[in-house]
């Protein structure tokens, strides 16, 4: 495949990813209609149409669907052995501003950053802790960690690991829960988050001894003061075991409704584009898929 075809699968790529052709012109750096000589070349020489197209909308044809899929897993690899032909010629460095929930503020991710520091000393780390999701151009970031069902279509979004988010409080608290009336669903004083939407929470959660009914007694955005009020005993949350373990295995803190899991959140990195990827970014991408995977 000679070098004007694989221009027009990264051309078309960005299409996809970024929704229009104007928005991939402006992440290439290129003018527009060369976006489209690009995507009419690709598709005489494949013989098929990959993309329905009108002056208002956009779509992709069942062959561009499948072209999509294989070509993008191919420029991944082809950009895997560019970079790492690329690091050869000297180890990754420079300052890396990611972006990551409050709640990577623990323990077992502080030893992850400290072996990719073992490992990569000339890569600078600048975390910025907010729940809330960054613009990652506007804001200046190298890259987010995002715990989501449904990365944003715009951006690039690597799967790291699945976090599992638990129900927990002091056994105090479930002590004195599990001595109201059995017969009636029992209210929760919860700390909930201010920036999910909150519908997922208000189902009844049934336990072996009496249905739960969760009761917002607080909404807070910052996951570390909301573990700190569970273990003062002002209610219960829904906590990453990542943030929780710990006080978990030594009886701290409890799972409020016995074996029931909470729910399982998705980690992914997610960055803006592929384009001359730096390889301190890749680096720690790929360092953070090895060590959280498992």
């Amino acid at each position: 495949m000679d070098e004007l075809d694989i221009s027009g699968i990264r051309v078309f790529r960005e299409i996809v990813e970024s929704g229009s052709f104007t928005a991939a012109a402006d992440r290439l750096g290129m003018a527009a209609p060369m976006v489209s000589k690009h995507i009419a070349r690709l598709e005489r020489k494949l013989g098929a149409r990959l993309l329905n197209r009108s002056s208002r909308s956009m779509s992709l044809t069942e062959a561009g669907k499948d072209f999509f899929a294989q070509g993008r897993q191919a420029l991944d690899i082809l950009d895997a052995a560019i970079a790492s032909v690329a690091q050869e010629s000297g180890p990754p460095r420079g300052e890396l501003k990611i972006s990551a929930p409050v709640w990577c503020a623990n323990p077992g991710f502080a030893t992850v950053l400290a072996d990719f520091h073992q490992h990569y000393p000339l890569v600078r780390l600048n975390l910025h802790l907010d729940n809330h999701m960054v613009d990652l151009v506007a804001d200046g970031f190298d890259l987010a960690l995002r715990a989501t069902d449904e990365p944003s279509p715009a951006l690039i979004a690597r799967s790291l690991c699945k976090v599992e988010f638990r129900l927990v409080a002091t056994p105090a608290f479930v002590k004195n829960l599990q001595a109201g009336n059995k017969d009636d669903a029992i209210d929760v004083a919860m700390i909930l988050p201010n920036y999910v939407q909150l519908e997922r929470f208000h189902l009844p959660v049934q336990t072996e001894w009496a249905p739960l009914k969760l009761d917002a007694i607080m909404k807070c955005g910052d996951t570390t003061l909301t573990y700190h009020c569970v273990l003062a005993g002002m209610g219960a949350a829904f906590l990453p075991e990542w943030l929780v373990g710990d006080d978990l295995a030594s009886g701290r803190l409890q799972l409020v409704a016995g074996n029931e899991p909470g729910f399982t959140g998705n980690l992914y990195a997610v960055y803006a584009s592929r384009r001359q990827m730096p390889p301190k970014l890749r680096c720690f991408i790929d360092f953070l898929i090895e060590r959280l995977s498992d």
